[in-house]
């Protein structure tokens, strides 16, 4: 847990100092870098981060949550805390969902037409204005797209969340505390239930839900997809 916290405190730090870095660097080093590989200069810098932030985690947890991070929690707080949580679970999906995110999401921003890139600089617009109003514009619907796949990935894993939530059938609104999914719900009962009980007629109706509703936020996407490129085609 204070390797958790530590994390979620300096990383986001470790980033944009990179990012400051990178901008203060002179053109001639920037441009020698190709298109497309200044994320692989942040791997370093994350797997460092990542690192110093684990050995520091116990430093932190001492100054701020007076050496035992759980027990202030539980006491200072109010708030229980178990092992395995939707926290833990966030973190793991997140790794899980982010490539497939990043990889679609930059297919489409690369995608857009150099002439609208150099037709908004040539009208005066900044780098920055070119990238917020004519090349994420532009290249919305793809980034939408990669959104809701990576959304649909999520809804409906099963195994990272069954291993990793505690599988518990109680679900609240504490990060902090476990949880079970339909789709893990439906692995975990599916074997244990008699052959037309009404458990084994529930946990068809739990999968029959989260078809359901894959499908309508599926249709939902494709029709705001649509209309994003519809409305962004003339650009």
């Amino acid at each position: 847990m204070p390797g958790i916290f530590s994390l979620l405190l300096l990383m986001p730090l470790g980033i944009l100092f990179a990012a400051w870095t990178w901008s203060r660097l002179p053109q001639g080093v920037r441009l020698a870098i190709p298109d497309g590989w200044e994320a692989v200069l942040l791997i370093p810098v994350i797997l460092l981060v990542g690192f110093g932030s684990l050995e520091i985690s116990g430093h932190l947890e001492n100054w701020f949550f007076g050496g035992d991070m759980r027990l202030w929690l539980s006491n200072e707080m109010g708030i229980p805390f178990d092992q395995r949580n939707a926290l833990v679970i966030g973190l793991a999906m997140g790794f899980a969902v982010i490539p497939t995110i990043y990889s679609i999401a930059e297919d489409a921003v690369f995608s857009v037409p150099r002439s609208l890139t150099l037709g908004s600089l040539a009208l005066g617009a900044t780098p920055w204005q070119t990238l917020t109003r004519v090349v994420l514009l532009t290249a919305s619907p793809g980034i939408f797209s990669a959104l809701m796949i990576g959304m649909g990935r999520a809804v409906g894993e099963t195994m990272i969340v069954l291993m990793a939530t505690g599988n518990t059938p109680i679900m609240e609104a504490n990060i902090f505390e476990g949880m079970r999914t339909l789709a893990a719900n439906v692995a975990v009962e599916m074997p244990e239930s008699e052959v037309g009980s009404s458990h084994y007629r529930v946990l068809f109706l739990a999968a029959l839900v989260l078809l359901m509703f894959t499908f309508v936020m599926n249709t939902l996407a494709e029709l705001i997809r649509q209309r994003l490129r519809g409305k962004y085609a003339s650009l």
